[in-house]
């Protein structure tokens, strides 16, 4: 459909920075963490650190990029007043979600796969149940795309958008067990990450490279579905309202 090519085409256009520059910063943490933790962390037995690291970076890189698509295309247009174009078309509030939420799915796998690409070239992480990894990475690119729509709708200032990314999404996906496994934690915070949803995509994708994870990837795949399906419900709901977008 147009809107979606249209937003495909805006973050494919300007690729250098919005899937080229997530790449090099994954590249950086794989570096610096892997050089100094390698040879002290084992988090699974046969797992070197640096392979542990690979598929938290990338569902990372993923889940971010993801958000910032829907996020920042709405903003720009609410502030910029193009908006008023999208609205004007007969396009229903189903497809201006499968548009927004699409194309921060294509960002999100593109970025993913940039990330697995080039670190892969470091510590080839293997994919020991690969369908696990296809499932979470939609589920997350999905989940997210939906989240950054939300979010969008709900700022009306960049800096508010900001807040949002600074304050929830960082610290969820940073606190998700990208950089370690929860069960080296104490309880308190292995409690408080199992209420984390993004612990359960990053565990579940994880399980797609080694066969092995901190929780069932059924359990994972029930929190994310479920919180996937809450998500969208909102993002077409306040859609279909007009929350902030029709005056």
């Amino acid at each position: 459909m147009p809107l979606f090519r249209k937003e495909v085409l805006r973050f494919w256009k300007v690729s250098f920075q919005t899937v080229g520059a997530p790449v090099l910063t994954a590249v950086l943490y794989l570096l610096i963490f892997g050089h100094v933790l390698q040879d002290h962390v084992e988090v699974f037995e046969g797992v070197g650190y640096t392979r542990f690291l690979i598929p938290g970076l990338v569902m990372m890189s993923l889940l971010q990029n993801a958000f910032a698509n829907s996020s920042s295309s709405l903003i720009q247009s609410k502030i910029t007043g193009n908006l008023v174009f999208v609205l004007l078309t007969p396009l229903s509030h189903r497809a201006w979600f499968l548009a927004y939420v699409g194309a921060s799915l294509v960002r999100g796998l593109a970025v993913g796969l940039g990330v697995f690409a080039v670190t892969a070239w470091f510590a080839p992480p293997g994919l020991a149940e690969p369908v696990w990894a296809v499932v979470f990475a939609v589920l997350g690119g999905t989940l997210l795309g939906a989240l950054g729509l939300i979010a969008g709708l709900w700022a009306e200032k960049f800096d508010q958008m900001a807040a949002f990314q600074n304050f929830i999404i960082m610290p969820m996906t940073f606190l998700s067990g990208v950089f370690y496994s929860v069960h080296s934690l104490p309880a308190f915070w292995q409690g408080l990450s199992h209420l984390n949803p993004f612990f359960y995509l990053i565990d579940g994708f994880r399980r797609g490279f080694f066969g092995v994870s901190d929780v069932s990837p059924w359990l994972s795949l029930a929190v994310v579905g479920g919180a996937t399906l809450a998500v969208s419900a909102l993002a077409l709901h306040l859609l279909r309202i007009g929350y902030k977008i029709r005056h």
